[in-house]
């Protein structure tokens, strides 16, 4: 289980995040929803512990001062003051807002970075699960990174997460920039991810009604803030709510 309890961010005066809670239950699935800007990768950040990277390095340059509030717990245990690789080492594993990947490295290099802390019988499980999932790889491993599609770069991107063997996979608006038909592919492999890796998910996305189906519980972030949570079914039902993140009215 991953909780969120008062979390707040602040980029100077700037309040990115205010008084956050969060509660993703072990082999569940959280969505995040909210505006661009709204607060969703800073969070994820808060989660996954590179905020605290992000602060350190803009403290070394003289840059921005970050302030961290609040508590982060992991299967019952504190662990706001732990650094991204401690954290990715207890399972949590964020997949970042725009794939990110080495662009010169081709697709199984790429996998096999993320694989870095499994043994060898857990990468070669894990790059078959990816395979599995994701088809349309099994011709693209030895292609550089940098020349696939939009797509097919989500799919490294999540396939490398994958290889780190997480507990909690945090996925930053995967479907960013993704054609439809693309985004139909990656939202059908959480419900997969879940069932085949026992893993439990947060998405973030600025526009649900593609991932609200596949989520438990939801929030909805807006100016940093949590204005509203519910199951799925709520959210869908609450006409402000359809209007404003699911493009119905």
């Amino acid at each position: 289980m991953l909780e969120a309890s008062g979390v707040m961010v602040f980029y100077e005066n700037m309040l990115a995040l205010n008084n956050i809670d969060l509660n993703c239950p072990d082999n569940g699935v959280i969505g995040i929803f909210g505006a661009n800007s709204a607060g969703k990768s800073t969070l994820m950040y808060a989660l996954s512990g590179i905020i605290l990277d992000i602060q350190h390095k803009e403290k070394m340059r003289g840059g921005e001062r970050i302030s961290l509030f609040g508590e982060i717990r992991h299967d019952g245990e504190v662990i706001t003051g732990l650094k991204a690789h401690q954290r990715a080492r207890r399972g949590i594993v964020l997949c970042p807002e725009r794939r990110r990947l080495f662009a010169e490295s081709t697709v199984v290099e790429n996998l096999a970075i993320g694989g870095h802390l499994a043994s060898r019988a857990q990468a070669r499980e894990t790059m078959a699960f990816v395979m599995e999932l994701f088809p349309a790889l099994k011709k693209l491993t030895r292609r550089a990174a940098g020349f696939l599609s939009g797509g097919e770069q989500q799919m490294v991107a999540i396939g490398r997460a994958l290889m780190a063997q997480p507990k909690v996979l945090l996925l930053d608006e995967p479907l960013l920039g993704l054609a439809p038909s693309i985004q139909h592919i990656v939202v059908e492999s959480i419900p997969q991810i879940r069932k085949e890796r026992k893993i439990s998910v947060i998405v973030t996305e600025q526009y649900a009604r593609p991932v609200i189906p596949y989520v438990d519980y939801a929030y909805i972030v807006e100016n940093g803030s949590a204005v509203m949570e519910g199951t799925s079914r709520e959210l869908f039902e609450n006409p402000d709510i359809k209007a404003a993140y699911f493009g119905c009215g």
